[in-house]
């Protein structure tokens, strides 16, 4: 182009002219305003002059504007006069143009606007206007012109004094909000200057602009300047809040617009009473609610649907349910907001008959309303109520979508049915519905679980291939998974991979390394945790506690532990307290553990059920009452005791430790009974030699539909051995794989033959034993070893005692039970090769030993001890019992082999459970009614007899456990009916 200066002031104009045209082409605009002089561009445009008076403009130029007009025909081109009496002139020279040498044809499709001196400029979009009336002003049409092009064509006119209409404006604004640039917004906002008759829907547009492309600040700001805030404004402010999820702002907002007089309409009204849900705040739902109902909105379907929305969160279902009867026109929203409602607040079958009610109005839920209902079925655990919903969703032409699969597989997860979770993903793949990053995150949850790494790298390339990897919860999955599985290598690689990590992705990693005995690795990426800026949680310190506990470096585990408040790091919570009693409990120590619920307890810290399900089995002995009891009560005061898996603790806990009248009260206050609550108690009553009501509870079970499981059957078919009742019991064995489709473990063995051993079918015995479709173990031949010292099969006791040592060959009590059988049995020589086997390999001797609670402390005896107080008058009077007994219990002919784990008292000394007794019986004023003794050894046949004679003579109970049997003395019998 040639330089302004050689032009005169008509050339230059001109020129400008050709330069809107080419303006118009670069920027495929199809109306463009011009600033000049009306009759020198029309005489340009139409090359009757100017084209060939002057020495600058050439055939081209004239060949340009010629095919420029051609091409754009759509083309408007404005002209905007430096003064109103050009007009005339204007019309006249565009009336000669159509007889120039540039045909009609070229220039019809440029229109001339003549416009005042105070007109706007803008670019518009939309149709060619080839009428001469003043066109309407249009949004910049994106498609065809780039925002910053057109901003940047609003800078340039505006710098030369020209004024942008309000619509133009908003309509920029609308763009920088559908293309999400807030670098235009911000450029735009910089020329509000340019904006004529600037009026609050250009600034409502501004606040709503920043808003939706992410800068709440500057939102915040402009809308603090206004000085007029219409609704438009409040509601692109609040609009804004409730994108940011920031409710506390939107009630303030609400409260303040409704001091300044205006007041929200129904489009508005759903998201303060979304602010209301979120908060819980249900006092100003309900002022919203009455102004609802003053202002006549309540006949709008959507502002009654967010009111029932807003009541059922903030846990007002019944508030809820009022509004639904009083609605007159409900939909498909309306019904999935109330079963939401009554899901959320765990109401779950009063959800399913409005499910039904819907239907029953004509109302067909959708694929949310069913997925409303599954998923809460499978957060309150009850996935089968949730799986045959989801087989229902087929029947009524609903096909499951990724987020009920999803569901269904995260239920089964949470609820340890992790097997099943997985076999759910594979069903869900067959179906053809593609996973998402959740999906296989909560697949990767059950892997980590069951340890199923091979599982979980199929997952993994699964991952690879819906493009997940870049989703956090993915990759802390991932990190989880391996680490569990115990590839830490696969972990640390996965970890190392990306560079943002949260406190789960560390927490992942160092529990990893925490579990696997890595303290140090650990530890170290316990600092370069902090190092990178992310501040451990709770959950990373009771991660380090649990690791360095469950190791053994008990120092360094109570070192953190103390760390964690002392030095003002974190509040404990009580996980921390968990972490210390698993870790004891898990290194065997029990009373350290038991130690610890009771500090927790000193410190004010709540236990939870997990803490109480950690320390109700360390009190499942005879010893144990009292602590049971404490910890009962501490369950009652947290309200833990309405929680069906510490109640079934406590049913088995109390059965245990021999008070079965509190375990079977509780069984009978429970309003909802698991598979695991009647299995206690079932259990409980076998332990107690109670066949029969154990029995009756079985049938009683199974007429309230309960299946039984494994635990159930091997407690049931003791249960009939006990009774004496073979044939039910082998009734019951066979049907387990028919009826039940459960294959018999070696509990449900063992069992059986019990069953035959007790009844003195010892042949049926051994051969079942041969039988069996898996190996023996200890305990089945332990059962057969008993059976046959009961009845006094030499023969088969060494039978059974030679294939016990072969599994358990440094067991002292073993040994000891095998050289009496060589001796019984005559095989001297096999006796003497062992005893010089134990000489050179058995190192534990068997020296009896028991434990009597007697007031409130545990006292420990052990045989032949001189040293417990009063020692004297207990060995006397253990003389005068022992002198009674011959009185009063005639010789019998006993068949039981007289073989005993501990040595006989002729060469020991008294066992320790007559000395505990004895102890009991003279260290109080009154006779107990009950002592309790626990015992590591076989009570011998001795203690035993001595034992029923002494709770008919002084009229007390006698509970005694050892690691045979749990004995019940009472009114001189024993629970266990003399097989033991």
């Amino acid at each position: 182009m040639i330089p302004s200066s050689f032009l005169s002031a008509e050339e230059a104009e001109c020129m400008a002219a050709l330069e809107a045209v080419k303006w118009a082409k670069v920027l495929q605009l199809q109306q463009v305003y011009f600033e000049g002089d009306a009759k020198v561009i029309i005489n340009y445009l139409s090359a009757s002059t100017i084209a060939h008076q002057t020495g600058w403009c050439t055939k081209g130029h004239l060949d340009d504007i010629q095919a420029l007009s051609l091409s754009f025909t759509s083309v408007s081109f404005y002209y905007v006069p430096r003064d109103v009496n050009s007009v005339a002139d204007a019309l006249a020279s565009q009336a000669r143009a159509s007889t120039s040498e540039v045909s009609s044809t070229s220039v019809s499709s440029f229109s001339f606007d003549m416009l005042n001196n105070d007109c706007d400029v803008c670019f518009m979009a939309g149709p060619s206007i080839n009428s001469y009336s003043r066109p309407e002003c249009h949004s910049i049409n994106l498609d065809s012109l780039t925002l910053r092009e057109a901003v940047i064509a609003l800078d340039s006119f505006g710098k030369r004094g020209s004024k942008v209409k309000p619509k133009t404006y908003i309509s920029l604004l609308q763009s920088c909000i559908d293309s999400d640039s807030i670098e235009n917004g911000r450029k735009l906002h910089s020329l509000i200057g340019f904006v004529r008759d600037l009026n609050p829907f250009v600034e409502t547009k501004l606040v709503s602009m920043y808003a939706k492309c992410g800068s709440l600040e500057d939102a915040r700001r402009v809308f603090d300047q206004m000085h007029e805030r219409n609704l438009f404004a409040w509601s692109a402010m609040i609009g804004g809040y409730t994108r940011e999820q920031r409710w506390k702002e939107i009630l303030e907002l609400f409260f303040w617009m409704m001091a300044e007089g205006i007041n929200p309409d129904e489009f508005l009204l759903p998201k303060i009473l979304q602010a209301c849900a979120n908060l819980g705040d249900f006092e100003t739902g309900k002022l919203i609610h009455s102004f609802v109902v003053r202002s006549g909105m309540d006949l709008c379907v959507h502002v009654n649907n967010s009111i029932l929305t807003m009541y059922s969160k903030c846990g007002k279902v019944i508030s809820a349910r009022s509004l639904l009867e009083k609605m007159d026109s409900k939909d498909l929203i309306t019904w999935n907001s109330i079963i939401s409602g009554y899901c959320q607040n765990g109401k779950n079958e009063e959800a399913l008959a409005l499910f039904d009610r819907m239907r029953a109005e004509g109302v067909e839920p959708g694929l949310v309303t069913w997925n409303i209902l599954i998923s809460s079925y499978n957060q309150s655990g009850n996935c089968d109520q949730a799986m045959e919903l989801m087989e229902k969703m087929d029947d009524n032409g609903i096909s499951p979508d990724v987020f009920t699969w999803t569901s269904m597989i995260s239920g089964f997860t949470q609820n340890n049915r992790r097997n099943q979770a997985l076999e759910l993903f594979r069903e869900m793949m067959l179906s053809g519905v593609e996973p998402n990053g959740v999906t296989v995150a909560s697949a990767l949850s059950a892997c980590a679980s069951l340890k199923a790494l091979k599982k979980g790298k199929e997952l993994h390339s699964v991952g690879v291939r819906i493009g997940s990897m870049g989703d956090l919860l993915m990759r802390n999955s991932l990190v989880d998974m391996y680490s569990k599985c115990g590839k830490l290598e696969s972990a640390q690689q996965v970890f190392d991979m990306f560079p943002e990590k949260d406190v789960f992705t560390w927490n992942s990693m160092i529990g990893g390394y925490a579990q696997a005995g890595y303290c140090g690795k650990a530890y170290d990426l316990f600092m370069r945790m902090q190092h990178s800026g992310v501040r451990p949680n709770v959950v990373t310190w009771n991660l380090m506690i649990s690791g360095h506990i469950q190791n053994g470096d008990e120092d360094q585990a109570m070192d953190l532990f103390r760390k964690m408040e002392t030095e003002g790091v974190i509040k404990r919570n009580t996980a921390s307290w968990n972490s210390l009693i698993a870790g004891s409990l898990q290194n065997g120590q029990k009373d350290k553990a038991l130690g610890i619920f009771r500090q927790m307890q000193s410190f004010r810290a709540r236990p939870n059920s997990i803490t109480l399900l950690s320390v109700l089995p360390a009190c499942a002995n005879l010893v144990a009452v009292r602590k049971v009891k404490e910890i009962h009560n501490c369950a009652f005061r947290g309200g833990l005791d309405s929680e069906l898996s510490v109640t079934n603790s406590l049913i088995d806990t109390y059965a245990k430790s021999g008070n079965m009248i509190y375990s079977r009260a509780i069984f009978d206050g429970l309003l909802s009974r698991d598979i695991i609550s009647w299995n206690s108690i079932i259990a409980g009553y076998v332990l107690h030699g109670f066949p029969k009501i154990a029995i009756e509870l079985f049938d009683r079970m199974r007429q309230v539909g309960i299946k039984p499981n494994k635990g159930t059957l091997a407690s049931i078919i003791l249960a009939y051995s006990l009774a004496g009742m073979v044939d039910e019991g082998k009734q019951i064995f066979s049907s387990m794989i028919k009826d039940h489709h459960i294959s018999p473990g070696l509990e449900h063995y063992s069992a059986m033959v019990e069953l035959f051993g007790r009844s003195g079918r010892l042949g049926e015995a051994t051969e079942f034993i041969e039988d069996m479709a898996i190996e023996p173990n200890p305990t089945i031949w332990a059962t057969l070893l008993t059976a046959s010292r009961v009845h006094g099969n030499i023969g088969l006791a060494i039978h059974a005692a030679e294939n016990l040592i072969k599994l358990e060959q440094r067991n002292s009590v073993i040994h000891r039970l095998l050289l009496q059988l060589y001796d019984l049995g005559g095989k001297f020589e096999d006796a003497s090769r062992m005893r010089k086997l134990e000489k050179r390999s058995v190192t534990s001797n068997s020296h009896g030993c028991c434990w009597v609670e007697v007031g409130s402390k545990v006292h420990t005896f052990v045989t032949d001890d001189q040293s417990i107080p009063n020692s004297d008058s207990i060995h006397a009077w253990l003389d005068r019992i022992r002198e009674e007994i011959k009185l009063a219990v005639p010789d019998s002919h006993d068949t039981h082999l007289n073989i005993e784990e501990e040595e006989k008292e002729e060469i020991s000394g008294v066992h320790s459970e007559k000395l505990a007794i004895g102890f009991s019986l003279i260290s109080s004023s009154n006779v107990p009614q009950s002592i309790r003794i626990v015992k590591n050894l076989r009570v011998c046949s001795d203690c035993h007899r001595t034992a029923k004679f002494i709770s008919l003579r002084y009229g007390c109970e006698i509970y005694m456990n050892d690691p045979k049997c749990f004995h019940h003395f009472k009114n001189g019998q024993c629970s266990c009916g003399d097989y033991w």
